[in-house]
């Protein structure tokens, strides 16, 4: 199980919007200076992000307050598949839409990269419509494992 903490900006009815700092791990590696990803970290490392969380199995949405900071967690089975379906379904339906127009027995540059192009915007549809149809589903989604501090509580105003 994957775990993060962050804070509360908005609690709703069915889900809390937590607010995450990404931290890079690119110090820890060998090879920071050569990689890519170490380049895209020093560019995004600090940044905050939002991230929709839903009701965990003992903590619901309503026992959150804004400010509170909160643990999430993530299965790693979630973050695998969802790496390939965002990675390899877009890449799978490019090559297909390349192959189709020698399949059908259109040769050319031209209707290759058309259909590559096609085949790509197929895939990202395909991953948005993934991501739209699992928008509910629990097993998919992060969820509230405990609140870790509690942010404190507003001053009446006399």
């Amino acid at each position: 199980m994957l775990r993060e903490t962050g804070r509360v900006v908005a609690v709703e009815d069915e889900s809390v919007w937590v607010e995450t700092i990404r931290k890079s791990t690119c110090g820890a590696c060998a090879a920071s200076k050569g990689c890519g990803h170490g380049l895209l970290e020093r560019y995004a490392s600090g940044r905050r992000g939002l991230v929709r969380v839903l009701p965990g199995p003992t903590l619901a949405p309503g026992d959150c307050r804004i400010d509170d900071q909160v643990m999430i967690e993530l299965p790693e089975a979630v973050v695998l598949r969802g790496s390939f379906i965002v990675y390899a379904l877009p890449l799978l339906t490019l090559l297909a839409g390349a192959a189709v127009p020698a399949l059908a027995g259109t040769a050319g540059d031209a209707p290759a990269a058309l259909g590559a192009a096609l085949g790509l915007v197929a895939g990202l549809a395909l991953v948005r419509w993934h991501g739209w149809r699992h928008r509910h589903d629990r097993r998919l989604q992060p969820a509230l494992a405990e609140i870790v501090e509690r942010a404190a509580e507003p001053l009446a105003l006399r």
